[in-house]
């Protein structure tokens, strides 16, 4: 129990006093965005294809692979937004994010593309969309765990 209270204490004093949360992940050279870019896609795709056999074999009657398929859609949508933030910020040249304080940045775009400083802001707040995807992906396995066991069909 002891053991327990340390380790909230430790959790306690991170949690207060932070250093940097290194967030934002940066891709070194061009490979690296392009594999991360193909992982967004091939993510969305599987969550696509899980979306279609969910609904074709009928399992999105069950409260728990419902929940498990918005989890699904919102994978898909976050993959979507995911993959163009970073286009949008390293592969375009159209948008750049600089920092001009400790807690400050400002999104410059270049003439003519004013409009995507909003777009850009709205792509990078792509947690609105993961993290109730992760907590659909909860709801849904945790149903799935407690559901009455079904007899298997031949």
């Amino acid at each position: 129990m002891k053991c327990l209270s340390v380790l909230h204490g430790i959790l306690l004093f991170f949690l207060c006093f932070p250093a940097s949360s290194w967030a934002i992940q940066e891709h070194g050279g061009p490979e690296g965005l392009h594999a991360h870019q193909m992982a967004h896609v091939f993510f969305a795709f599987s969550m696509g294809l899980l979306i279609y056999w969910l609904r074709k074999r009928r399992l999105v009657v069950v409260q728990g692979w419902r929940f498990i398929q918005y989890a699904a859609i919102l994978f898909v949508l976050w993959n979507i937004d995911a993959f163009a933030g970073h286009w949008l910020e390293e592969l375009s040249g159209l948008v750049e994010a600089r920092r001009i304080g400790l807690m400050t940045l400002r999104i410059v775009a270049a003439e003519g593309y004013e409009w995507l400083v909003p777009v850009f802001y709205a792509l990078k707040l792509d947690h609105l969309l993961s993290v109730p995807a992760l907590l659909f992906l909860y709801l849904g396995l945790r149903r799935l765990l407690h559901a009455p066991a079904q007899p298997e069909e031949s």
